[in-house]
């Protein structure tokens, strides 16, 4: 920036769309009213899960924190019975 130039203010940067405003994720057990995560719902863990066998974080998925404990627990119980990988192939 040439000496002598200010920024525009945060405002003027706003007005012109430079920052998008994200909608918060709502949890999917919750708008459910699920009772509990089963681990052998593999289908359901696999959301869950990256394609390298991560689990994903709350901020990603959008679970609340009690349902990402849930979660958690549950694919680590599927993959001990070996219904999930523990890495990807």
């Amino acid at each position: 920036m040439p000496k002598g130039q200010r920024r525009p203010p945060k405002r003027e940067k706003e007005e012109k769309g430079w920052q998008k405003k994200q909608r918060k994720k709502i949890c999917i057990f919750c708008k459910d009213k699920m009772a509990y995560v089963d681990y052998k719902d593999v289908s359901l863990l696999r959301k869950f899960v990256s394609d390298r066998g991560k689990i994903r974080a709350r901020r990603v998925t959008g679970n609340c924190s009690q349902h990402q404990r849930e979660v958690a627990s549950a694919v680590k119980n599927a993959r001990e019975m070996a219904l999930l990988p523990y890495t990807a192939r």
